[in-house]
């Protein structure tokens, strides 16, 4: 059986961050009010959040893998590299297809030679034929993966579409659980892993936005058939990125749960002795990364499941 988690985690250093015109219109997390109010300093701000959140990682004993993004081409949501590729402990790297124009740009085949370097990678499966089609799913954003069981869950929306699931089960050999999901504006909820988190033996579930009684059931049956504790968050907490951790290791091999500070702090004790049970809570103030970007501490990491050299 695979872990569910692994201690390292690739992230991006940005260099023109800021809110991302081509992204809002499905993005309801981003915040374009407080955007223009930071315009001038969102880079700055997001770089010192980006660089505080490496640092408490590092500091933890995770092994962090930083790449510095690049000032041309424009690629303002880099911080999020968790979209455009995933790593599997079969060897298998996944390229994906993106929604955005702008975000295409962020795929870069330099790093992922960087990482050979280190890390055995056996075949690089490119799945972004699809954008010609008009069909996106975007890593580990549009599927959270428990990778202990094969399982991809997934929330469809503009960003998520089923024929290109499909074509990433038959790559990997997961089985994937589709649903829909809104917000309590009826919007489709652009990113899974927004809503949700699957760790080892629990998982963090905004069931209140899976507005299908049939599907709500269908999604807590899967996760409590592989024995997770589901821990339910509410839209507000959702809208607070509580649905937005990723458990990692660090090097003694003890669990992490990280999330942001805003995340944190809609927890309610209770969710919180609960979650303590399965790892220590890890948490970094990224508001400016949060509202600019509208994503948080999960969508900033891609996990490295690779074999080491």
């Amino acid at each position: 059986m695979q872990p569910q988690a692994t201690t390292h985690i690739m992230m991006i250093r940005p260099v023109r961050f800021g809110f991302n015109e081509e992204t809002a219109e499905s993005n309801a997390f981003q915040d374009a009010a407080l955007a223009a109010q930071t315009k001038d300093s969102a880079q700055q701000d997001a770089l010192a959040e980006f660089e505080n959140m490496v640092a408490q990682l590092t500091a933890a004993g995770v092994d962090v893998i930083t790449y510095e993004d690049t000032p041309e081409p424009y690629t303002p949501d880099s911080i999020f590299p968790n979209n455009w590729i995933s790593f599997h402990q079969s060897g298998k790297v996944i390229l994906y297809p993106m929604q955005a124009e702008n975000r295409r740009l962020e795929r870069r085949m330099d790093i992922v030679e960087g990482l050979k370097e280190h890390f055995q990678v056996d075949e690089v499966i490119d799945l972004t034929h699809f954008e010609k089609e008009g069909k996106f799913l975007e890593g580990t954003g549009s599927m959270v993966l428990d990778r202990r069981y094969k399982i991809a869950y997934a929330c469809l929306s503009p960003r998520t579409h089923p024929e290109v699931l499909d074509a990433f089960s038959e790559a990997t050999g997961f089985s994937v659980v589709k649903f829909n999901a809104a917000d309590a504006n009826g919007k489709a909820i652009y990113h899974t892993n927004v809503l949700m988190c699957v760790g080892d033996a629990f998982a963090v579930v905004c069931l209140q936005a899976i507005t299908d009684p049939d599907e709500r059931l269908y999604v807590r049956e899967e996760l409590e058939k592989t024995g997770k504790q589901v821990i339910e968050i509410t839209l507000e907490q959702m809208n607070s990125f509580a649905g937005n951790m990723l458990l990692v290791y660090n090097k003694r091999g003890e669990k992490l749960l990280v999330m942001s500070t805003q995340a944190f702090e809609s927890l309610t004790a209770k969710q919180r002795d609960e979650l303590d049970d399965y790892a220590v809570l890890l948490h970094s103030d990224l508001s400016i990364i949060e509202r600019n970007g509208g994503g948080s501490a999960r969508c900033m990491m891609a996990e490295v499941h690779l074999t080491e050299k």
